[in-house]
């Protein structure tokens, strides 16, 4: 009776047991698989190798770094540790810098309100000396009339005055030019070599001999005559000499001067000083009438009572006459426009420093 192939129970197969003939076609198969286990082992430990070598390539430059990354840290901590100390250096260094640029502060103010005193007492100074030099020149006018003493005095001034740029300075030398404008203007007179003149004459009137003193002077013989070769003529040469010594023959073309006595010499010889002084003192003052009287004077004495065939004489009254002729009555400016301004500007200046 057939089995039914459905109704009969499963049933486990039977393990087929290989033959040689299958061993034999599968070991070429085994032996692939044996060579591409041990080439991939192979590869497996070489890449094992590599990737160890690697590592530890890669452990020494982490080491490296790491010991590289603590030294420079502590580098890092030793400049911040110096720059900390820097830094409160630095701090004290500002501290003692801010308390210089105060104490700088406090010194520029101080030198500051000192500039300012020495500015304003340089100002003060400056005008002073003009004013000083202003009140010789209205002096220099008005008592010696020394026109070129006055014009360097304001020169000065004017000067002076050249270093301040103030309105009032610039003001003050413009009135300063119109007084040196009007003394450039007047006309030249030595006021002061006339002065010397009169007063060289003064002193020499002491030397000058008087009419009166007078006493001719023996002329030589113009032919000598040879007495010594005969005794006659020599007795005869002295009689004849004796005979000249007690006869002289003057020729006077004018009155005979009366005698004077030493005193009255003297007497005439201090008033003639004292003319000659006096228009002196004219001539400073300016009065021209005193002036003239007073040569007029002087030479009328000299004519009359002095020698006038003695050089000095002669050019003393030559001296008197030029003197004479000159023209001294001059209108000199008046220069107090100037001098009060000046004194208004310091001033001024005074009250402004207070």
């Amino acid at each position: 009776m057939k089995r039914n192939p459905m109704s009969e129970p499963d049933t486990e197969p039977t393990p087929q047991i290989a033959t040689p003939a299958a061993a034999q076609e599968s070991a070429p198969l085994f032996r692939a698989a044996l060579i591409l286990a041990l080439i991939a082992l192979v590869l497996l430990a070489w890449q094992w190798l590599d990737y160890r070598q690697h590592f530890s390539a890669l452990e020494l430059s982490l080491t490296q770094r790491l010991s590289e990354f603590d030294t420079r840290n502590r580098e890092s901590q030793l400049l911040a540790k110096k720059a900390e100390e820097t830094s409160a250096q630095s701090a004290v260094r500002l501290a003692l810098l801010e308390q210089k640029l105060a104490e700088s502060q406090s010194q520029q103010d101080a030198l500051q309100t000192l500039y300012q005193e020495f500015a304003n007492n340089r100002d003060e100074r400056i005008v002073a000396e003009a004013e000083q030099l202003l009140v010789v020149a209205g002096e220099q006018l008005q008592l010696a009339g020394n026109i070129k003493a006055a014009l360097m005095a304001l020169q000065t001034a004017d000067m002076r005055l050249a270093q301040l740029d103030k309105p009032q300075a610039i003001q003050l030398r413009k009135l300063i030019g119109k007084d040196v404008e009007r003394l450039q203007a007047l006309p030249a007179i030595d006021t002061v070599g006339s002065s010397l003149r009169l007063e060289g004459m003064a002193v020499m009137v002491e030397k000058l001999p008087l009419t009166s003193e007078h006493h001719p002077r023996a002329q030589a013989d113009t032919l000598a005559p040879d007495y010594e070769s005969n005794a006659w003529r020599r007795l005869a040469g002295e009689v004849w000499h004796d005979i000249r010594q007690l006869v002289r023959i003057e020729r006077i073309d004018r009155p005979e001067p009366p005698l004077l006595t030493p005193e009255q010499a003297f007497f005439l010889r201090e008033n003639l000083r004292l003319r000659l002084l006096t228009a002196r003192i004219a001539l400073l003052q300016r009065d021209e009438s005193t002036f003239h009287a007073d040569l007029r004077a002087a030479e009328d004495w000299l004519k009359r009572h002095f020698d006038t065939t003695d050089p000095h004489v002669q050019s003393t009254i030559a001296a008197i006459r030029q003197l004479a002729g000159s023209s001294i009555n001059i209108q000199l400016p008046d220069i107090s426009e100037s001098m009060n301004a000046a004194s208004r500007y310091k001033l001024s200046l005074e009250k402004g420093g207070k």
